[in-house]
């Protein structure tokens, strides 16, 4: 898979970025919030690089800090985005910060979506709620280099309509030829259209064809657990499936060993791993 470079030659120490954009994803209880970050110092910005898949720790500086997977997709220069849902200390303050403000970047980290490997397959992401942001980055990497890639289709859902993110440019997506957008919600509501139920279920309407295909899910635990179960019905083969266990990883670097499961060190080894990785891992099937 790809590998990067870290931004920083010591990975403990990060890059000053500035705030040039928020973005409200979803507003209440479970907001959700995009920033776009720009680095301050000139090489950095210019020759930032990086896969979807991959995450970085931000810092409020003086705070704390926390990983994220990267919601951008690396064909737009200059700047990274991340996406974060307000959930504890650090998340509630960056939900707090404003355009101009400045916080710390480090990373990239972990390997990654074999982007390049994938090449002339077919691609179907299958996200729930907060799940997304990384197969965000994928779908529109996907898009920006469409002829390298096969059909694409997008499932996606959430509890309710208002709890979807990156939800106009879902809408948009829909207008396209190129893509095949499926979106769903938990319990019905008035005016909505589209499929009603879990995302799992979501999958087995859509009946995806595992031929020539690879299917990537991110999203809570349990719907991860039951999308890789109906995709293996669905005639998907085992390292036809992939998931990112992101949600695990703490320094990023391997050495604080709170990721670990076994020998195998997500930070280091993942955050991406194919279900048939994954099966074997204690804890994790």
């Amino acid at each position: 898979m790809n590998m990067t470079v870290p931004l920083t030659m010591n990975p403990y120490v990060p890059w000053l970025a500035s705030i040039d954009d928020i973005r409200d994803e979803v507003i209440g209880e479970r907001a959700i919030k995009t920033f776009r970050l720009s680095f301050q110092d000139e090489t950095v910005r210019n020759t930032l690089n990086y896969v979807p898949g991959q995450c970085v720790m931000v810092s409020v500086l003086g705070e704390g800090e926390c990983m994220f997977a990267i919601s951008s997709s690396p064909t737009e220069k200059v700047y990274l985005e991340v996406s974060v849902m307000k959930l504890g200390k650090v998340t509630s303050i960056l939900h707090e910060c404003e355009v101009g403000d400045v916080l710390g970047v480090r990373g990239p980290y972990g390997n990654g979506f074999d982007v390049n490997g994938w090449k002339g397959k077919n691609i179907i992401t299958v996200g729930g709620g907060i799940g997304q942001p990384p197969l965000r980055s994928l779908i529109r990497y996907v898009l920006a280099n469409r002829g390298d890639y096969g059909k694409l289709d997008i499932i996606y859902g959430a509890r309710t309509s208002n709890d979807l993110s990156f939800k106009q440019e879902l809408f948009d997506l829909e207008k396209r030829d190129d893509a095949d957008v499926h979106l769903s919600i938990d319990v019905e509501e008035e005016g909505w259209t589209q499929f009603v139920g879990f995302v799992p279920d979501n999958l087995l309407e859509v009946a995806p064809s595992p031929d020539n295909a690879i299917a990537i899910t991110c999203g809570p635990p349990i719907m991860i657990h039951f999308v890789i179960q109906n995709l293996l019905k669905l005639g998907f083969a085992e390292n036809q499936i992939f998931t990112t266990l992101e949600m695990r990883m703490k320094c990023g670097i391997g050495k604080c060993g709170r990721c670990n499961i076994g020998n195998v060190y997500v930070c280091k080894d993942g955050p991406v791993f194919s279900y048939a990785q994954i099966k074997n891992m204690k804890g994790e099937r």
